[in-house]
C-alpha cells in the first residue's frame, strides 16, 4: 500500500524537462577571461589531434600499431573534447544556460562512451608496449593489423555498451526538481545528487562499471608496466634501457594523470559533495589531458618529428 501511495505520489510530480548548468564561473569578468582561454585550448586541442592521424595516414613509415592505437586515440580526443568543451564554452559566453533533458542524456550518453572507449585503449596501447618491449621477437605477429584492430574495435564497442547501460539507468530516474547542475556539462555525480528516487540500483551500476572499465584496464596497465620494469633492468646496455625507457615514459604519465582525476571521481559508489573540486579535476581529464596528449606522446618522438618536416617541406 505504502508502495502504491509512492507511486502516485511521483506520478503526480512534474517531471523535469531541462537543466541549467551552472559552468565553471558566475563572475561576468572572469567568465570573458576563461572563454577566451578555452576557445584558444579547444581550437589547439583540434589541430594538434588531427595532425596525428593525417601523418601517420600519410607517411608508410608510421605504419605501426603504435601509431594505429595513436590514431584512434586521438580521434577520440577529437570528439571528447567537442562533447564536453561547447557547453562550457556556451557556459562562459551565457552564463548558467539551460539545456533540455534530451540534450542532456545525450551529452551524458557519448561521454561516457568516450571515456570507457579511452580507457580500453590506454590499456591496450599498454600492451602493445609490454610486447614491443618484452616479446621484440613476435610483436610482428602478436601485433599483426588484424589483433589491433580486434583491440581498438573491441574498445569502441566496449564503452558503447557499457554506455547504453548506464545512460539507461540515469535517464530512468525521476528528476522532480531543482534543476540546477553545479558542473559545465551532464556528468553522473550531479545528475545523481538531483534525483528525487532511490539511486541505489543506479549506483551499484555506476560502480560495477567503474571496477571493470576503470580498475580492470588500469590493473592491465599496471601488469603491463611492471612486466617492462623488469626487464628494462634486466638489460645489459644502459643506452638499450634509456631508449626502452623513453618509449614507455609518455604513454605512463597520460596515464597516470588520467586514471588519477578520473578513479577520483567516478570509483566510488556514493554521490560526490565536493562539486567545486569536481569540476576542477574534469578540467583535467576533459581539457587539459586531451590537448596535452599529442605533445607527450607525437611531437617527442623521432619519427613523428621527421614526418611533420618533411610535411612542412612538401607545403
Amino acid at each position: 500500500m505504502l508502495s502504491m501511495e509512492r507511486s502516485l505520489e511521483l506520478g503526480n510530480m512534474t517531471r523535469v524537462q531541462e537543466f541549467i548548468l551552472l559552468g565553471l564561473s558566475t563572475s561576468p569578468e572572469t567568465r570573458e577571461v576563461l572563454f577566451a582561454v578555452f576557445l584558444t585550448l579547444y581550437l589547439l586541442t583540434l589541430l594538434e589531434n588531427a595532425s596525428s592521424p593525417s601523418l601517420a595516414c600519410s607517411h608508410t613509415e608510421l605504419h605501426k600499431p603504435m601509431y594505429f592505437f595513436l590514431g584512434n586515440l586521438s580521434c577520440l580526443e577529437m570528439c571528447y573534447v567537442s562533447v564536453t568543451m561547447p557547453s562550457l564554452l556556451a557556459g562562459l559566453w551565457t552564463g548558467p544556460y539551460h539545456v533540455p533533458f534530451t540534450a542532456c542524456m545525450t551529452q551524458l550518453f557519448f561521454f561516457i562512451t568516450l571515456i570507457c572507449t579511452e580507457c580500453t585503449l590506454l590499456a591496450s596501447m599498454a600492451c602493445d608496449r609490454y610486447v614491443a618491449i618484452c616479446r621484440p621477437l613476435h610483436y610482428l605477429l602478436l601485433m599483426r593489423p588484424q589483433v589491433c584492430l580486434g583491440l581498438a574495435g573491441t574498445s569502441w564497442l566496449g564503452g558503447l555498451l557499457v554506455s547504453v547501460a548506464k545512460t539507461a539507468c540515469i535517464a530512468s530516474l525521476s528528476y522532480c526538481g531543482p534543476n540546477v547542475l553545479n558542473h559545465f556539462f551532464c556528468d553522473v555525480s550531479p545528475l545523481l545528487n538531483l534525483s528525487c528516487t532511490h539511486v541505489a540500483l543506479t549506483e551499484l551500476v555506476d560502480f560495477l562499471s567503474a571496477i571493470v572499465i576503470f580498475c580492470g584496464t588500469l590493473l592491465v596497465s599496471l601488469a603491463s608496466y611492471s612486466a617492462i620494469g623488469v626487464t628494462v633492468l634486466r638489460m645489459p646496455s644502459a643506452a638499450a634501457r634509456r631508449k626502452a625507457f623513453s618509449t614507455c615514459a609518455s604513454h605512463l604519465v597520460v596515464v597516470g594523470i588520467f586514471y588519477l582525476a578520473a578513479l577520483f571521481i567516478y570509483c566510488r559508489p556514493s554521490r560526490i559533495r565536493s562539486m567545486d573540486l569536481n569540476k576542477l579535476l574534469s578540467v583535467v581529464y576533459t581539457v587539459a589531458t586531451p590537448m596535452c596528449n599529442p605533445v607527450i606522446y607525437c611531437l617527442r618522438n623521432r619519427e613523428v618529428h621527421a614526418a611533420l618536416l618533411r610535411t612542412l617541406r612538401w607545403t
